[in-house]
C-alpha cells in the first residue's frame, strides 16, 4: 500500500479492558472501520489487528496495538517502517484524563502529556511530530495524581451517552483529516462535543 495513511487508536487488549475509558482510541478506530466496512484480522508480525480500507479514496490502514497500552510503539514502529508511512500520514487516537469527557482536540504534534501508550511510540519513533487525536475522559478532583482505577474503570451508563456522540464527532474529523488535512480537522471539530438531547416523552 503506497501513500497510505495509518490511523491507530490506544488501548489494552482482552475482555477485561473492553469498554474501559483508557479503550477510548479501540473504540473510536472500531467505529471508523463500521461505517467503512473493514475486516480486522490479527497479524503477529506487527502485534496488532489490522483493517484495510478505502475512506474517501485513500488507502487506509486502522491499527489497534495488542501489546498493551506501554508498548504501543512496538506495533506503531513496525507498521510505519514495513508500509513506509510519512509521519503526516500518522493519526494517533489516545484517551486523555487531563481533557473533559466530551472534549476532542486534534494536533499535528505535541508531548505525551504522561500517557504511556504515547510514550512507548514517542520512543520508538524517535519523534514528537505526528498527529494524535485526544478524546478527554475526564477525571476526579480526588485523583489528581493517582488515577489508574479511573482511566481502567468503565463508563457509567449517561457518559456513556456522551461517549457515543464524541466517538461519532472523532470519526468525522478522522475521515477530515484523511480528505482536507490537519488544519481543517482541527478548526472545524476541536471542542466540546455538546451531549445528545433528551427527547421530551
Amino acid at each position: 500500500m503506497e501513500n497510505c495513511y495509518l490511523i491507530v487508536g490506544l488501548g489494552n487488549p482482552g475482555a477485561d479492558y473492553v469498554s474501559t475509558r483508557h479503550n477510548i482510541g479501540f473504540m473510536a478506530v472500531e467505529r471508523l472501520g463500521e461505517r467503512w466496512g473493514g475486516r480486522w484480522t490479527f497479524e503477529r508480525k506487527f502485534k496488532a489487528r489490522l483493517a484495510r480500507m478505502e475512506v474517501k479514496e485513500r488507502q487506509t490502514l486502522v491499527c489497534e496495538p495488542q501489546t498493551y497500552m506501554n508498548l504501543s510503539g512496538i506495533a506503531v514502529q513496525a507498521i510505519t517502517e514495513y508500509y513506509k508511512v510519512a509521519l503526516g500520514r500518522l493519526l494517533v487516537v489516545v484517551d486523555d484524563a487531563d481533557l473533559p469527557l466530551g472534549e476532542i482536540r486534534m494536533r499535528a504534534s505535541g508531548s505525551s502529556g504522561g500517557h504511556h501508550g504515547l510514550e512507548s511510540i514517542e520512543q520508538h519513533l524517535a519523534t514528537r511530530n505526528y498527529p494524535r487525536l485526544r478524546l478527554g475522559i475526564g477525571r476526579q478532583a480526588s485523583q489528581s495524581r493517582e488515577i489508574t482505577g479511573h482511566v481502567l474503570g468503565r463508563f457509567g451508563a449517561v457518559e456513556f451517552e456522551v461517549v457515543k456522540t464524541v466517538i461519532e464527532r472523532a470519526v468525522d474529523q478522522m475521515e477530515c483529516w484523511l480528505t482536507t488535512g490537519i488544519q481543517r480537522a482541527m478548526s472545524e471539530f476541536n471542542g466540546t462535543v455538546k451531549p445528545p438531547v433528551e427527547k421530551e416523552s
